[in-house]
């Protein structure tokens, strides 16, 4: 039984408080210093970790998101003078939170920039030779197909020739920064350069090529099901004019980068590479279950332009946590609430079962570890949302919760945040679908907040 003193009690009373109160901070700006750089699915806004940074840490602590995504919590951080720390395996989404970390200088930036646009104009001119041979040797044979049939042979010798001139920089920031800038004209919230639509929301359609003969000017429908449907439409869109608007926007972000210690590792959240009672904060927001939200499946439209094969990317999906994977993975001994939601949804579909058993169980081991690197009478707080798996709600906050407190943490409140849809980039359905999944379970999410006893 965990002993609770006086002074326990009074930071129970300050986190019970802060996750009673409004999180869902619907009129809030989100797009200020370097949040906008590129499109993520499912970020929580700013203001979310904001708020437990500023009330429960100092100047100077230690903050950690072991499952860092684009880098929400720690760029808060950073921007409240405490020390960020993020971990993450998604290869783009370390690269792109190290970007919105690191402190460049704007105008130097800017003027890098247009020169390598410029000399990407200029190879595509008069080097077609140099531009074709990158495209023949760049990617094996299963890649070459996915490129090809993803995006138009002149989208393709644009974004190589930027790459050719994104890769002759040396210094490792100033390339990262650049790689996110060409990534960011790819993976868009609309658009983007590929014929894939909805790719922020890790949803891709192709879409069919038809042209507007008055103009020249190439548009697209959406191909579902072999129908063409018209009231789907994305203009053609040059990767140097996109390459362009992009660096502009990033510039402006770039103003306000303070210059604090911040770290990224390419590590996994269930086996935290930091000693024991070091971290004075933990904000974080794991994947959902079953892959509710693919994160590879938008990432590899990118990651393939910056070197990464198809094989190798579909390896690393199958390592995340959430994965709807059913290979051979090591089962925790689960509190009986939790056990009971995982049999109850075997019985109505034993791979569900067993996809949802592996989520739980690298939950756990990733509690465990929070639990061991937070320092005694410190906090964390996980957000997360349920997923529906056979028409049953996986009730994901409470099993969690139930997680935590067997790990040893006490959990004296359970927030609840409404979610503004459109601005978290959420799966998107081409139709409104009562029967849908991602409808059903996108609605709202939850704040856990775990105190480790001092």
């Amino acid at each position: 039984m965990v002993m609770v003193s006086s002074k326990t009690k009074d930071q129970l009373k300050n986190l019970s408080e802060l996750l009673q109160g409004d999180l869902d901070f619907h009129q809030m700006q989100s797009s200020y210093a370097s949040h906008n750089f590129h499109s993520f699915p499912a970020k929580f806004p700013p203001q979310l970790p904001q708020l437990f940074i500023q009330n429960l840490t100092d100047v100077g602590d230690i903050v950690l998101d072991p499952m860092n995504g684009s880098g929400t919590t720690i760029l808060e951080a950073q921007l409240a003078k405490r020390i960020g720390i993020g971990l993450d395996i998604d290869p783009l989404a370390l690269k792109i939170s190290q970007v919105k970390t690191c402190s460049l200088k704007p105008l130097a930036v800017y003027e890098l920039g247009l020169r390598l646009l410029k000399s990407a104009r200029m190879m595509l001119d008069s080097s077609p030779e140099v531009i074709e041979k990158y495209l023949q040797t760049r990617w094996d044979e299963e890649t070459r197909r996915f490129i090809d049939y993803w995006f138009l042979e002149p989208v393709q010798k644009e974004l190589a020739s930027l790459r050719i001139q994104i890769e002759k920089i040396e210094d490792i920031p100033l390339r990262r920064f650049f790689d996110v800038v060409f990534s960011g004209i790819i993976i868009t919230k609309s658009g983007g350069v590929s014929l894939a639509l909805d790719l922020a929301h890790t949803r891709p359609h192709r879409v069919k090529i038809v042209s507007d003969k008055s103009n020249n000017i190439l548009y697209s429908e959406i191909e579902e099901n072999q129908e063409i449907r018209s009231h789907w439409v994305k203009k053609y869109r040059s990767p140097f004019e996109e390459f362009e608007k992009k660096l502009k926007t990033n510039i402006k972000g770039l103003q306000e980068i303070i210059s604090l210690p911040v770290n990224h590792l390419l590590s996994d959240a269930q086996k935290i590479p930091f000693r024991d009672n070091s971290i004075d904060l933990i904000v974080t927001s794991p994947p959902y279950a079953s892959n509710a939200i693919d994160y590879m499946r938008a990432h590899k439209f990118s990651l393939v332009w910056l070197g990464y094969s198809i094989s190798s990317l579909s390896r690393k999906r199958s390592e995340y946590i959430g994965a709807d994977s059913q290979s051979k993975t090591d089962s925790e001994m689960l509190p009986v609430f939790t056990r009971a939601i995982v049999e109850e949804i075997s019985a109505l579909d034993k791979r569900k079962g067993i996809v949802l058993e592996r989520y739980y169980s690298e939950m756990k081991r990733v509690l465990m570890e929070i639990y061991r690197v937070l320092k005694p009478g410190k906090c964390a707080i996980v957000v997360v949302a349920t997923s529906i798996l056979r028409g049953k709600n996986t009730q994901t906050h409470l099993c969690l919760a139930d997680i935590g407190k067997q790990a040893g943490f006490i959990v004296p409140e359970i927030g609840v945040r409404n979610l503004d849809r459109d601005k978290r980039m959420m799966p998107a359905t081409l139709q409104n679908n009562s029967e849908s999944q991602i409808q059903q379970r996108m609605h709202e999410e939850y704040v856990i907040g775990f105190y480790k006893p001092a």
